[in-house]
C-alpha cells in the first residue's frame, strides 16, 4: 500500500482512518514543528503527505519525496505555506480542510476577540486579579456597545460571511464588506454593503480581516490603511499575521490612531513581536488582545480537518478527485 507522513500528530481521526484503510503512515515523533532536515528525510519515498500550515512545502522538499508522491494534504484552510506552481509542474494535488465546523470555530472566536475589545474584558480581568477592585465604580474600564455600530468585513468568503451574520443578526450591527466579488447571499441575509476598502476602513467601528496571504494581501492594512480608521476602531485579524504590517500597527497603537487591535496571527509567528529592539511590542499595549493561533481550536473543527485531510488523500491514492483541491 502507498506510504504517508505526517509531519506531526494532529488530533481527530484523521490518521486512524488511514491506517484503517491500509496505508502506511509514519508520524513525525516530536510535538514541535518539525526541522527542516528532518522534514527532507520523513519525505523520501511518499506517496503522500499530511503537512500543517507551519511547514513549508516546497520544490526541495516535493524533489525529496520523489517522484512516488501524489498528493499534499494541508491540515488548514490557507495553503500559503505550499508551492502551488511547483506542485500543479509535477502534476501534485495539493489540498486543504475548509469545513463548516471550521468556519464557526473561527466566526465565533473573531466575535469572541470584537466582544472581549469592545467591553473591555481583558483589562477587567487583569485588574480583578490584581486585587484592584474596591467595589462598583461608574467610571471604571468603560466600553462600548456593539449594536448599531458598524463591522467591516475585509474578505466574505466563507469565515468572513460567517462572522458578518453573527454581527447582523445577533447583535444588530451594520455590515460593509469589501471583496473581489459580490456576495448577493451575504446581503440578502444581512442587509451587508459591498464598498470599496477605503470606503470600509473609514465607515467602519470594527474592522474584521478574512483574507488569504497573497502577494497581493501582504501588508494589505499599513500605515495608509491606519490613517484612514477611526480613532475609535477596533482592528481584528484572525486570517494571516503578514495581512498586517505590524510596524504600521504599533505606531497606530502608540499613536492612539485606533481604540485598539485583536491578534489572533503574527507577521513573524510563532515570534509575537517581529523586532524587539524597537521597544513597541504588541504584548505590552493594554488595548491589544492576543491569542496564539487558535481561532479553529475547537474539538468539532479539528476533527473535520483531520477527517477531511485523510479522505483527500485517500481519494486521490485510489485514482479520485479530491473533495477539497487548494485554488
Amino acid at each position: 500500500m502507498p506510504s504517508i507522513f505526517v509531519t506531526r500528530a494532529i488530533p481527530g481521526s484523521g490518521i486512524k482512518r488511514l491506517k484503517n484503510a491500509g496505508y502506511r503512515v509514519t508520524v513525525y515523533s516530536k510535538d514541535q514543528i518539525i526541522t527542516r532536515k528532518e522534514l527532507l528525510a520523513g519525505v523520501k519515498g511518499k506517496h503522500g503527505i499530511l503537512c500543517l500550515l507551519t511547514d513549508r512545502i516546497d520544490a526541495e522538499v516535493m524533489e525529496a519525496a520523489g517522484p512516488t508522491l501524489k498528493i499534499i494534504a494541508n491540515y488548514a484552510v490557507g495553503f500559503d505555506n505550499v508551492d502551488l506552481v511547483e506542485a500543479k509542474k509535477r502534476n501534485i494535488i495539493v489540498t486543504n480542510t475548509p469545513s463548516d465546523a471550521v468556519n464557526d470555530a473561527v466566526a465565533e472566536h473573531t466575535f469572541a476577540l470584537v466582544l472581549a475589545l469592545a467591553h473591555r474584558i481583558p483589562e477587567g480581568d487583569v485588574y480583578a486579579k490584581a486585587k484592584k477592585y474596591q467595589g462598583w465604580n461608574p467610571n471604571l474600564l468603560i466600553g462600548t456597545i456593539l449594536k448599531e455600530k458598524t463591522i467591516g468585513i475585509i474578505g466574505a468568503g466563507r469565515i468572513g460571511a460567517s462572522v458578518a451574520e453573527r454581527a447582523a443578526l445577533g447583535f444588530g450591527m451594520r455590515v460593509l464588506y469589501s471583496d473581489r466579488a459580490r456576495n448577493r447571499d451575504l446581503e440578502n441575509l444581512t442587509g451587508a454593503t459591498l464598498v470599496p476598502l477605503d470606503r470600509l476602513l473609514s465607515a467602519s467601528d470594527v474592522v474584521s480581516l478574512h483574507v488569504p496571504l497573497l502577494p497581493a494581501t501582504h501588508h494589505l492594512i499599513s500605515t495608509e490603511q491606519f490613517a484612514l480608521m477611526k480613532k475609535t476602531a477596533f482592528l481584528v485579524n484572525t486570517a494571516r499575521g503578514p495581512v498586517v504590517d505590524e510596524k504600521a500597527l504599533l505606531r497606530a497603537l502608540k499613536t492612539r490612531r485606533i481604540a485598539g487591535a485583536a491578534l489572533d496571527v503574527f507577521e513573524c509567528e510563532p515570534a509575537i513581536d517581529c523586532d524587539l529592539t524597537d521597544r513597541l511590542e504588541l504584548k505590552a499595549f493594554s488595548n491589544v488582545i492576543l491569542s496564539p493561533h487558535i481561532a479553529s481550536a475547537t474539538i468539532e473543527a479539528r476533527e473535520a480537518m483531520s477527517k477531511l485531510a485523510a479522505d483527500n488523500i485517500h481519494l486521490v491514492l485510489s485514482g479520485k478527485p479530491p473533495l477539497t483541491p487548494a485554488k
